[in-house]
């Protein structure tokens, strides 16, 4: 299983602000290792959050997003105590959950 994520919420004004940095190799397909041969794909697909419960945000992704990637996102009517969760897919079945309390 990968490393946990590295999530950070926390309240500015009336919504919370969501920093996540999760660990993963995320191969394109095309790069070569030493001996010639191609790396084979390997990345996140689909990337979830939710906010005590409720789904707040959605993604789809390809081989293009950077290794170990950082994601962003804000939470409307988000209070200190509240618990986010996030959630990732990579195109071999690899699942990864990881939750945090907004501050």
């Amino acid at each position: 299983m990968a490393d946990p994520m590295r999530i950070r919420a926390q309240m500015a004004g009336d919504k919370a602000t969501v920093r996540v940095l999760m660990s993963h190799e995320m191969e394109t397909g095309q790069r070569r290792d030493s001996a010639g041969a191609l790396v084979p794909a390997w990345f996140i697909q689909e990337v979830s959050a939710s906010h005590n419960g409720k789904v707040v945000m959605q993604a789809q992704w390809g081989p293009s997003i950077a290794k170990n990637p950082f994601l962003q996102f804000n939470v409307k009517g988000a209070k200190a105590g509240d618990k986010i969760t996030v959630n990732w897919l990579d195109n071999k079945g690899d699942k990864r959950t990881d939750e945090a309390t907004v501050s």
